[in-house]
């Protein structure tokens, strides 16, 4: 399976990003929901943003804050939502209760011991779609993916 990751505008609110990955559903699940995990893939080190805290209680209702810092802020950034859905290690999906308000699913398919990620955003308009392009926000997927590659070679080494 190829594991280039692709990332589509599909509609006027909607952007999905997809990719395969070398790694069983539970193991790829585990490293979007074990904040030690989370830490060590979803600020790309590219990106020179520093992870400075994970906290997550993923089950349906519960929250999740990741707080980042970078050189060109001010003060440290947060990032914060609830989980509407939890179905291990199949889907999750969970609010962004920050500046665009996107609903975000995440569906794990397991497919001959690699696993299939789609990762669908829907905001609440075009205008706030937009207003996430605009911000880059949305461009971090193929950079992040790339690290969570090389956590789950680091994870299927040590299983």
């Amino acid at each position: 399976m190829n594991s280039r990751t692709t990332v589509e505008r599909t509609s006027d609110r909607e952007l999905v990003a997809t990719r395969t990955f070398d790694g069983p559903a539970r193991m790829v699940f585990e490293a979007w929901t074990k904040p030690e995990l989370i830490m060590r893939w979803w600020a790309p080190a590219a990106s020179g943003m520093s992870f400075l805290s994970c906290e997550t209680d993923v089950q349906t209702g519960g929250s999740y804050r990741f707080v980042f810092g970078h050189p060109a802020f001010e003060q440290p950034m947060a990032f914060f939502g609830r989980y509407i859905e939890v179905t291990p290690p199949s889907r999750l999906v969970w609010t962004n209760d920050e500046e665009h308000e996107a609903v975000t699913t995440v569906t794990f398919e397991e497919r001959d011991g690699k696993t299939l990620v789609v990762v669908h955003d829907l905001y609440p308009s075009k205008e706030a779609l937009d207003g996430a392009i605009a911000a880059e926000s949305t461009g971090a997927w193929p950079e992040q993916f790339e690290e969570l590659d090389e956590l789950l070679a680091t994870l299927g080494a040590s299983v």
